[in-house]
């Protein structure tokens, strides 16, 4: 499936295909290791709603889904550090096994407040699956278990991701051009 990109969009850095390719293999992986066991995801909001959706349609197990909802960006292009918590999860993960969904993974801050947030709830096991990562670029080590893709330290939009609250709904990820931020500088 071929788009043309956005009007603000500089290049398109990796196509819709390449995800649907991706979202394919990461479902087929996380069958696999969770077959008979009790699996909850825990989409990270808002940017990780796409690819939980697609990602869950992949996944050929029963499994439940609940969501949190964090700000740590506000409508800046890199993460302030200060997590909030907006929406807490709405089911006990005691005992189950979490795989915690997120879009990107930039500077590891969120992620890590949240794993550490989350082990006190003492899941059996506590797992993160991410579509993007800045490898590299995070202030604290991490394992991501189900990478998808590596991605250069530039700030990116489209399947989720935003600025501004805009550009979710592109079907690939972009690089927006510098016109696109308006009075605020470029991301690094």
């Amino acid at each position: 499936m071929t788009q043309d990109p956005h009007p603000d969009i500089e290049k398109v850095l990796i196509s819709a295909d390449d995800i649907d390719e991706m979202i394919a293999r990461l479902a087929k992986q996380i069958t696999e290791d969770y077959r008979d066991k009790d699996l909850l995801l825990v989409g990270v909001l808002k940017g990780a709603f796409v690819f939980m959706a697609d990602l869950a349609r992949g996944i050929d197990l029963p499994i439940e889904f609940d969501f949190m909802a964090v700000s740590s960006y506000g409508s800046a292009t890199k993460s302030s550090g200060v997590v909030r918590i907006m929406k807490d999860l709405d089911y006990e993960i005691t005992g189950r096994h979490v795989l915690l969904i997120e879009d990107i993974i930039d500077s590891g801050l969120t992620i890590n407040y949240l794993l550490r947030y989350l082990e006190a709830r003492q899941p059996a096991s506590l797992e993160i699956c991410s579509l993007f990562w800045k490898k590299g670029e995070q202030a604290v080590p991490m394992e991501v278990k189900y990478p998808g893709f590596e991605i250069p330290p530039v700030f990116i939009v489209g399947y989720g991701l935003d600025y501004a609250e805009k550009y979710r709904n592109l079907p690939y990820i972009g690089v927006l051009k510098p016109s696109a931020y308006g009075a605020e500088p470029p991301p690094e």
